[in-house]
């Protein structure tokens, strides 16, 4: 017989594991290890209760379907979780095609800190700027530099750390 209440219960409680798993990973991968600690600690204790319900009522396929289903809700919803918290930095390099470019100077009346060098590109001289930038920031980096720049070239990643210069008297690193 199904029971609807204790699929809605795996199904929860698999998605309330796995997104702190994913969270718990992904605070791992950021060096913020004392609050992965503490999570890794909530999600074994969430994990062991879900598996308590699920082999405690094997004979229920329906029962282990959920915990599947829940699972994959959970890595969706640990994603969507991470990306509004947006923790780190991001390095934007950004690539125009006029060497005289203001860009740069609008950009740090913005606030942002911009180092910029002139460089060779394929089709002749380009401006270079390299933008460090809080990864909750980097929406309206990226629009201001579509208003401001529309053919840039603008290439992001996530540094894994960083020492000295304009964000370090900022962060206090």
């Amino acid at each position: 017989m199904i029971s609807l209440p204790l699929i809605g219960s795996i199904i929860a409680i698999n998605i309330a594991y796995v997104s702190t798993f994913t969270l718990r990973l992904i605070l791992t991968i950021k060096g913020r290890t004392w609050v992965a600690a503490f999570l890794s600690m909530l999600e074994v204790f969430i994990y062991l209760m879900g598996l308590n319900l699920v082999l405690q009522n094997m004979s229920n396929p329906f029962n282990m379907a959920a915990y599947c289903l829940g699972f994959g809700m959970g890595v969706y919803f640990g994603s969507r979780i991470e990306e509004k918290l947006a923790l780190g930095y991001l390095v934007v390099q950004v690539i125009v095609d006029s060497p005289q470019s203001s860009l740069p100077l609008k950009l740090r009346e913005l606030g942002y800190g911009v180092t910029s060098w002139s460089a060779d590109g394929r089709d002749g001289q380009r401006l270079v700027m390299q933008v460090l930038v809080r990864r909750k920031n980097a929406g309206r980096l990226m629009d201001t530099i579509a208003e401001l720049a529309p053919k840039a070239f603008v290439i992001s990643h996530e540094p894994k750390n960083f020492k000295g210069g304009f964000w370090t008297k900022l962060t206090g690193k």
